[in-house]
């Protein structure tokens, strides 16, 4: 629950630099940092979408928007379920264009479509101007451990949504209340097509990230940990037969076909060896029909382009291994020691030293977690700074930092953004006052009882700097007694459990920003 509570957190952070940076963009965080569904031994990456709000997704000609980019999605016969074309729409009129552009292409029909390919190619030649870049079906990234996808929402209801929620209901599983939600719930389109498909190039992917994440949300956890130690046995084991092309997104669907079809009061840790067993039958089941339905969109195998026939065929074999040798691989994962936890759900109870090690590695996370948090927190700051710099080029850094100021306090009032916008504004504050402070020093000129004031409302931003910074105005101006006592209180902060740590860097992210910059302006 930390872990999916420090990523809604960061979430909110990136939304609120896209509103202080002035790009029309909506972020969200997904997969399985944002989930709450990883281990430290499972390396997961950090997955974040950026939704352009200035382009309008339609569905029907009375969803044109004026002077937006427009799209109509495209979907016939020939195009594989989940995939879309979309068309080119007019700002001015609700007509279709017909002149081409550099990230648009004809199709036989002589429909003019926006080409996911040359978007994504678009976004890698930009990125690779500035930063090194990786790029993963549809991510183009510039940040380490990060994949990054720009996509488009779709507000409108989907017919394939609407198909999902009608199959799922009187079911024990999804919960009603999530099944009304989903019906609400925003789509995104992603720039990925179909392997097979002959518009693989000019294809759109349908992905409904929010409403898995609602599944995911839905988790108690012995599920969490089902799913967890599936995603162990994909690396660990299935690795070892056919490589990656064994998902977390399989598993995924895996623990969604599982918990429709299994009844909650089998959902306890006591039973999780059983349940890992009904989800690798459930596995073997749709390696045997050669195809793994996507759990909400109808008509999709999640195998294609991912586990050929004969690695289909070879993982088969071994799950069925597996299941007769009643899963004694699993109790040889290695990794997080995850072998022997098993068997002691398996065999025993836990006792006392087992739950005070859970208790230690839970803090450690909690601790990463943490320091994760903030150091992203403060990269965000920086770049928010660092664009309205640039974007002010005439004004002095004090002006900008007094701008940035004011617009935070106008985003401190939307309710989605308001705790966010108020930690924003400590620290930006902060940044202002030891700027004023040090003016004032330097000048040598009377550093007035307001400015010292005024350093209480950023004291409380860190363990020590702000502290010291204030004792150093204190005792350059004249207040020997004050410093001291400033002094005294940061001495007895540093007890036992807090570590000074220094780290010496370049000014990173500047580059990044340049890269954030120019893409989401795209």
């Amino acid at each position: 629950m930390e872990r999916r509570g420090s990523y809604l957190w960061l979430k909110r952070m990136a939304n609120l630099h896209t509103q202080l940076t002035g790009y029309n963009f909506e972020c969200f965080h997904f997969g399985s940092q944002s989930e709450g569904t990883t281990i430290p031994g499972l390396q997961s990456d950090i997955d974040i979408l950026f939704s352009n709000n200035s382009v309008n997704i339609m569905r029907v000609w009375g969803d044109w928007e004026p002077g937006m980019e427009n799209f109509m999605m495209l979907h016939d016969e020939t195009t594989p379920p989940q995939q879309y074309l979309l068309q080119v729409i007019s700002k001015e009129t609700p007509k279709p264009e017909t002149g081409l552009c550099d990230d648009t292409v004809r199709k036989d029909s002589r429909q003019v479509l926006y080409s996911a390919e040359r978007y994504l190619s678009d976004l890698e030649n930009t990125a690779k101007n500035i930063a090194e870049t990786t790029k993963s079906g549809p991510s183009v990234s510039f940040i380490p451990n990060w994949d990054m996808v720009y996509a488009f929402h779709v507000r409108k209801p989907l017919h394939e949504i609407l198909h999902w929620i009608d199959r799922c209901k009187y079911r024990h599983w999804p919960p009603v209340l999530l099944l009304e939600a989903a019906s609400v719930a925003p789509c995104f389109l992603v720039p990925s097509g179909h392997p097979d498909s002959d518009y693989k190039r000019e294809e759109w992917r349908l992905s409904p990230n929010l409403i898995e994440r609602m599944l995911i949300f839905s988790f108690n956890m012995t599920q969490i940990k089902c799913y967890n130690v599936l995603k162990l046995i994909k690396k660990s084991l299935f690795a070892k037969i056919v490589g990656d092309s064994i998902t977390s997104f399989h598993c995924k669907t895996i623990m969604f076909y599982t918990m429709e079809r299994t009844h909650p009061s089998l959902w306890f840790e006591h039973n999780l060896m059983y349940l890992l067993l009904h989800c690798l039958r459930m596995l073997r089941t749709w390696l045997r029909f050669g195809r793994l339905p996507h759990y909400i969109i109808q008509g999709v195998n999640l195998f294609d382009g991912k586990l050929s026939k004969v690695k289909q065929r070879r993982l088969l074999v071994y799950i069925d291994s597996m299941i007769r040798n009643n899963l004694q691989d699993v109790f040889n994962i290695d990794i997080e020691n995850i072998g022997c936890r098993l068997q002691g759900c398996y065999i025993r109870r836990i006792g006392q030293t087992r739950e005070s090690e859970r208790l230690f590695v839970c803090n450690s996370i909690n601790i990463q977690l943490n320091y994760e948090c903030f150091k992203t927190f403060l990269g965000w700051c920086k770049r928010i700074i660092h664009v309205n710099q640039i974007n002010n080029s005439n004004t002095t850094f004090e002006k900008t930092i007094q701008y940035v100021l004011r617009n935070a306090v106008e985003c401190s009032t939307n309710a989605r953004l308001k705790n966010v916008a108020l930690v924003f504004l400590k620290h930006v504050h902060r940044l202002q006052i030891s700027m004023q402070s040090s003016d004032c020093l330097r000048l040598r000129k009377v550093v007035t009882k307001e400015l010292i004031r005024r350093f209480q409302y950023s004291l409380n931003t860190d363990v020590a700097s702000s502290h010291l910074k204030l004792a150093s105005v204190l005792y350059c101006s004249g207040h020997i007694i004050a410093a001291v006592r400033v002094l005294e209180d940061v001495e007895r902060r540093f007890h036992n459990r807090v570590k000074a740590v220094c780290e010496c860097r370049s000014i990173e992210g500047q580059s990044d920003l340049h890269v954030f910059a120019n893409i989401t302006s795209l």
